[in-house]
């Protein structure tokens, strides 16, 4: 094992973390994800795992239409949105955001056939 020090100097390494704004596209969708590394810590970036899993969804190697999928420490939320824009009406994230909350922060961002769509679902509203 070995320990390998952080520099922020560096041109390789955590660099892309502390970029304020991701931008991504998928499902047809061009997403915009805020990171905020110093304040928020490793919850507030998108990881690489969230990519590779969202383009693995993408891909369609997983049927997601008509089922419910639970987004355990969503972090950013970049594998829920797109399984949101893969049609996926049950689709929850449990990073802290309530299901109201994610609907206003959808129809603010000006994404308001997904929150209808969220709206229209089963689940908690608080």
């Amino acid at each position: 094992m070995a320990l390998v020090p952080y520099e922020e100097t560096t041109e390789f390494g955590l660099q892309k973390f502390h970029k304020p704004l991701k931008t991504f596209s998928f499902a047809n969708h061009t997403i915009q994800i805020r990171q905020d590394w110093r304040h928020l810590g490793v919850a507030a970036v998108v990881w690489d795992a969230a990519i590779v899993l969202s383009t693995y969804l993408e891909m369609g190697a997983v049927e997601l239409r008509g089922r419910s999928a639970v987004e355990l420490g969503a972090g950013t939320g970049l594998v829920g949105i797109v399984a949101a824009l893969l049609e996926n009406t049950g689709q929850m994230q449990t990073e802290g955001y309530s299901k109201r909350k994610q609907i206003t922060t959808l129809q603010k961002q000006g994404h308001q056939r997904q929150a209808n769509k969220l709206s229209q679902t089963d689940g908690d509203y608080n």
